[in-house]
């Protein structure tokens, strides 16, 4: 297995909302897909970002779809270039509908994070890590 992640898929409840908040909140760049697809796919380099319903995703995978809790066990994270941008993006998100769990402040680790929510209860963080390349 070569060292890489290609996708992400998250199980939305509601796939419009969701969408829109990817597309309109986060800036993501959106995959045009056929009208009708039922999903809908965000190319982040080379990684990409997947949105698909719930209830499809766990009936895909074979398990029941269960309620999420409030910690799935898994964070998203989106590293930035500075430590002031980790608190211009978290103003933005919560500008824009984001629920900030976890306001921006310097961290044990050297560098500064915060967490947002989005729409369906994922946790993102958004983080400058002084040891990790931003490009």
């Amino acid at each position: 297995m070569e060292a890489r992640l290609s996708m992400v898929t998250l199980g939305v409840g509601d796939l419009d909302r969701a969408v829109a908040f990817y597309e309109q909140v986060l800036c993501l760049p959106r995959v045009l897909m056929p009208e009708g697809a039922g999903v809908a796919f965000f190319e982040l380099g080379k990684t990409w970002l997947s949105l698909y319903p719930r209830a499809r995703l766990a009936e895909d995978v074979t398990v029941a779809d269960s309620s999420p809790s409030a910690f799935p066990g898994f964070t998203l994270a989106h590293n930035v270039a500075t430590p002031q941008a980790v608190d211009t993006l978290l103003a933005e998100v919560a500008e824009r509908g984001g629920e900030i769990v976890k306001p921006a402040q310097d961290v044990f680790w050297g560098g500064r994070s915060g967490y947002f929510r989005d729409t369906d209860g994922f946790l993102w963080e958004v983080a400058w890590n002084p040891g990790f390349p931003h490009a």
